[in-house]
């Protein structure tokens, strides 16, 4: 069994064929979906599919760091509201982005340090975005490291030195198509940290692995990244799925364990 701890299937590029991508995923293997949150222009959708997929997708709740503009406190209110009306699987995607628009800096790192805050205090997951920013993100998340705060560094394509300082906080590496990429400069960050800190991810429908790079991405190729990963580190495929498996298991399932009751 794979899972997919990230990916936006509730995006209107799905709109046209979005029952038929989930059986491919399913046919290779995929069991469990994560839906990331952005703001609140996608919760209807994202919950819908909890509603279409029962025990498979599983809704998140937050703001995502590039929806972060002059009306964020109002997303974080709706985005609260939602938090104490109902269990979600995670906090996110939060965290900062440093890569498209630097105007909400100021308001990205309040708007990322709330959403810390609903992690501990829900006792869930946060799932972190950093793109451009991973040096701030592990000075923010070591800043309010207790014993309870757990997650996932999304997208991570750091040094080892940056996955060594986010493991020993607790986090997992989230791993997903661009260690296929030929330009892909990962292999030694993967080879040095163990795999016991990684978790497996598509970000569908964006970053598709190779051979499919540039098109649309979806949950089912999920197992690409995880042949890739093996390849790296000299494992066969099957454990790698084993042991991310477990990973997110882990981390989800405390969470998860009621469907979202």
């Amino acid at each position: 069994m794979l899972i997919d701890s990230h990916c936006h299937l509730y995006d209107k590029t799905f709109a046209d064929d979005r029952d038929q991508m989930m059986h491919r995923a399913i046919r290779a293997g995929v069991e469990r979906f994560y839906l990331p949150a952005i703001d609140s222009s996608v919760t209807s959708a994202m919950l819908q599919l909890e509603v279409d997929y029962p025990g498979k997708c599983f809704g998140m709740m937050g703001l995502h760091p590039c929806s972060v503009g002059e009306n964020y406190q109002e997303e974080l209110q709706l985005a609260e509201g939602w938090l104490q009306r109902r269990s979600f699987a995670a906090i996110g995607e939060t965290g900062l982005d440093f890569y498209w628009d630097k105007t909400f800096i100021t308001q990205q790192v309040d708007a990322f340090t709330v959403q810390i805050g609903w992690a501990k205090q829900y006792r869930v997951p946060l799932v972190i975005h950093s793109r451009d920013s991973t040096p701030e993100c592990i000075a923010l998340v070591s800043r309010h490291q207790d014993a309870g705060l757990k997650g996932i560094f999304h997208c991570f394509g750091g040094s080892v030195e940056e996955a060594e300082a986010i493991t020993r906080m607790g986090f997992y590496l989230g791993i997903g198509g661009i260690i296929t990429f030929k330009n892909s400069r990962l292999g030694e960050m993967l080879k040095a940290v163990s795999l016991e800190h990684m978790v497996l991810e598509t970000d569908a429908p964006y970053l598709a692995p190779a051979p499919f790079r540039g098109k649309r991405n979806e949950s089912s190729y999920l197992p690409l990244v995880a042949e890739k990963l093996a390849e790296i580190k000299g494992i066969s495929a099957a454990e790698v799925t084993r042991v991310t498996t477990a990973n997110a298991q882990k981390l989800f399932s405390p969470s998860t364990a009621a469907d979202q009751a």
